[in-house]
């Protein structure tokens, strides 16, 4: 069985103003690494659409593994 990188992170969507074709409230969603994006306030979000765009920070709630 393959395991999953400890790298990858996780979001659920608490807000979608202004996005609501591509972002879907109480979704999961994998975060990109971007620090750029990060210090910017934003995520990059792996959205409804399959590709990859920034999103306001604010709008998602981080999922913490506790394995």
């Amino acid at each position: 069985m393959k395991q999953e990188s400890s790298n990858q992170r996780f979001a659920i969507c608490i807000n979608n103003a202004g996005y609501a074709h591509d972002l879907k409230i109480k979704t999961v969603y994998q975060v990109l690494p971007d620090a750029s994006a990060e210090r910017s306030q934003d995520l990059r979000i792996i959205d409804e659409t399959g590709e990859d765009y920034l999103y306001p920070a604010a709008y998602f709630q981080f999922i913490h593994d506790h394995l």
